[in-house]
């Protein structure tokens, strides 16, 4: 058996975008698995203020839910383009990895009475800042994309000078108009630096749509890790009920329709020709919803065991459908924006309707219950599921001429 010495320094002159049989590498799935550490400590944060009845912990999650998104797609579509695998591309994703703990640890911080933002800043900055010399050297090797890769580093650097600044800024709404405004700074970086001028960095589509798909998949083992453990302190405190049961077996219909839906028809021609950012941005949504899924299915868990005293069972299965709605009608964009036809969004639509109502007529049949509400809300997304099975077979059957 021989082994091969990984090379200390290649050029990141970029790789073919159209490489055949580009998959994720093993480095990238431990990347995955590291952010997800970090999207479960937002989701368990919501989860507590969802269960003490505090729908203002919302505002908090999305803003470290859009740190946890938004370095990990930063980082997923500058390694499709130049993941040389060298020590020095290993390491700098070791560093992100280690940015990613130190917000995650931070984000009980976020959620207190008095948010406190400095440790989530921190871990951010390290993730973000990360990148900035790896722009550099693609700016030096890359003749081709030099503007846009400095482009690239410029911009991140002075948004994160921003960001810092933004610690000293006191009052919840200008904390929030700050924030907005940062984010949609953050958001302008990567599309004013590819489309300032005629060049672009070589990302290959396939790879992120599979990048896209695997961490879609492992968020929502999150949902079912979570709501695992809320239901095993149930049964050590309370044992099976019917109730519980009922939130088991809906949670269950529930994740493994959203599984369903979202690979029903292939991604990759949801990215039209090579502008992703559509793509990219409405997964921040979708995601987000994912793991919110999660922290709603524990919460109803809290009721079922009678901890969850700040929410009523009404709201904790509409907040259940509102997550679902929001994962629904982000993917049904996605797909609107990939077929070119806004008729695309009607299914979602009407399914995120039907789950509301579902929750709506559950609950007043069975005011102090929520099994019954979250198993309806599964049924629904199932309903859907295979309707649209059905619907596919028929059009794929061949026409026969009638007798």
């Amino acid at each position: 058996m021989t082994s091969t010495a990984v090379p200390w320094k290649l050029p990141l002159n970029g790789r073919d975008p159209d490489e055949e049989h580009r998959a994720s590498t093993p480095l990238e799935l431990l990347f995955d698995l590291s952010f997800v550490v970090a999207v479960a400590a937002a989701a368990a944060a919501l989860h507590h203020d969802l269960s003490s009845g505090d729908f203002s912990g919302l505002v908090g999650y999305a803003m470290t839910f859009f740190a946890i998104w938004w370095a990990w797609l930063n980082y997923s579509w500058f390694a499709s383009a130049y993941d040389t695998g060298d020590v020095v591309f290993r390491l700098t994703t070791f560093v992100i990895l280690a940015g990613v703990l130190v917000l995650a640890a931070g984000i009980p911080f976020v959620i207190r009475d008095e948010p406190d933002f400095t440790i989530v800043v921190i871990g951010y900055l390290i993730m973000r800042a990360a990148l900035v010399p790896m722009w550099l050297r693609v700016a030096r090797d890359d003749p081709r994309v030099r503007d846009v890769a400095l482009r690239y580093a410029a911009g991140v650097t002075l948004v994160q000078v921003l960001w810092v600044g933004r610690l000293w800024v006191h009052g919840d709404a200008l904390s929030l108009i700050t924030f907005v405004l940062l984010a949609f700074a953050e958001l302008a970086i990567p599309y004013v630096a590819e489309n300032t001028g005629g060049a672009s960095t070589p990302w290959h589509v396939e790879h992120i749509v599979e990048r896209f798909e695997l961490f879609t998949i492992i968020v929502l083992g999150e949902v079912i890790l979570a709501t695992t453990q809320a239901i095993s302190a149930t049964l050590d405190g309370h044992g099976i009920s019917a109730d519980l049961s009922m939130v088991i077996a809906g949670g269950l219909l529930l994740v493994l329709s959203l599984w369903w839906v979202y690979f029903k028809r292939p991604l990759v021609e949801c990215i039209r020709g090579r502008n992703g950012f559509f793509f990219g941005y409405a997964h921040y949504f979708l995601l987000g919803a994912v793991a919110a899924v999660g922290a709603s299915l524990a919460a109803s868990v809290d009721l079922v065991q009678h901890v969850g005293h700040g929410l009523g069972y009404r709201e904790a299965a509409l907040c259940v459908a509102a997550a679902v709605t929001v994962y629904l009608v982000s993917l049904g964009a996605i797909h609107a924006f990939g077929s070119g036809d806004l008729r695309t969004l009607v299914p979602p639509v009407v399914v995120s309707t039907l789950t509301v109502v579902a929750a709506v007529l559950a609950t007043e049949e069975f005011p102090h219950h929520v099994g019954p509400a979250i198993l309806a809300i599964g049924v629904v997304c199932t309903g859907a599921v295979v309707d649209h099975q059905v619907r596919a077979g028929r059009s794929r059957q061949p026409w026969v001429r009638p007798v």
